[in-house]
Parts: structure tokens; sequence; C-alpha cells
């Protein structure tokens, strides 16, 4: 049976190989200390390429890492071996494109974590439980930017806190106005 395409991991590493904002989506890494040794490797693996100007292609422990350097980021899309490898290859550049929207260009270690919230929201709007949900990277900035901004949007385009934010301002106003 033909299944969704889907993805193990999205790593965003620095320039020696630490994380700045990882997700798991397989429990082929199933403690912390596999995520870790997994990250290291891969690292350790692909920091001699040049994956500057376009993504390069690795296998990896029977999984396909597609890759891109950006300054002192690593962006990595890991995926099972069976996978198609130009739509991993497209989440990478659908993540990379965003971030690089979303940090306004200047996409380092430094601005990353300054804005480590708005990569995450990335993170979950490209992939959710391992099934890719988008890859423009003009929708997921756009989607991105309105839970970081809009507390007016209709509570289906709010994250929880936002929606339970707006509920209590709507109960206050409601119980101040009786």
């Amino acid at each position: 049976m033909e299944s969704c395409p889907s993805v193990k991991n999205i790593l965003l590493l620095d320039s020696e190989g630490n994380r700045v904002a990882v997700k798991y989506y397989s429990d082929d890494w199933p403690t912390n200390s596999s995520k870790e040794a997994f990250e290291k490797s891969v690292f350790t693996k692909t920091q001699k390429t040049n994956a500057r100007t376009e993504a390069e292609i690795a296998m990896f422990e029977n999984n396909i890492v597609i890759y891109k350097f950006a300054q002192d980021l690593h962006f990595f899309v890991t995926g099972g071996d069976d996978e198609n490898e130009l739509i991993i290859s497209t989440v990478l550049q659908g993540f990379f494109d965003a971030v690089n929207l979303l940090l306004r260009g200047n996409v380092d270690k430094k601005e990353a974590l300054e804005n480590l919230d708005l990569i995450l929201l990335c993170l979950d709007e490209i992939v959710d439980g391992g099934i890719i949900l988008e890859t423009d990277s003009n929708v997921i900035a756009g989607k991105v930017a309105s839970h970081s901004v809009d507390s007016g949007a209709p509570l289906s385009e709010q994250t929880i806190s936002q929606a339970l934010a707006t509920a209590r301002e709507h109960l206050t106003r409601s119980l101040l106005n009786v």
C-alpha cells in the first residue's frame, strides 16, 4: 500500500554540529543520546562538503539525508531510504527559504537563536508527525508571521495560547459589560 511522503527528522545545526532547532518524527532514535549521536555523525560526514549553493544528498544509516549550508547554519532533512529524494529536497528548500524570509535574509546562528520561536513554528507548519504538510516557503512564512502577530485571526488559525488569550479577553469583556 502506498503511503504519504514523510520525513524522519529536520535538523538545524550550527557550524560546530550543535543543535539550534531539531524535530524528530520517527522512533528510529528512541533516546536523546541516540539523537545527538546521529546529529554528530551526520554533521561529521557532511561538514567537508560544499553544500552552500545547492542542496546535497547522502545515504546515511539506511536513510536519505538532504542538506544545505548557509553561513554558520547547517540544514538537514532525513527520510527513509524508500522516500523520494525530490520530495525530501523540496521540504529542505521550503524550510530553508521560509527561514530566510522570516530572518529577512540574515540567516546565521545569532539571528536564528533570537528568532527560535519562528523557526520552531516553521517546522510545525512544514511537517506534522512526519507527514509533509507544506513546502511553499511563502505560505509557511506567511502562516508563521500571522501566528506571531495577528491575534484577530480566526480561531482555526491561532495557536492554543493565542486562542486562550482571545477567549479570556472576550470573557472579560462580557463580564464587564453585564
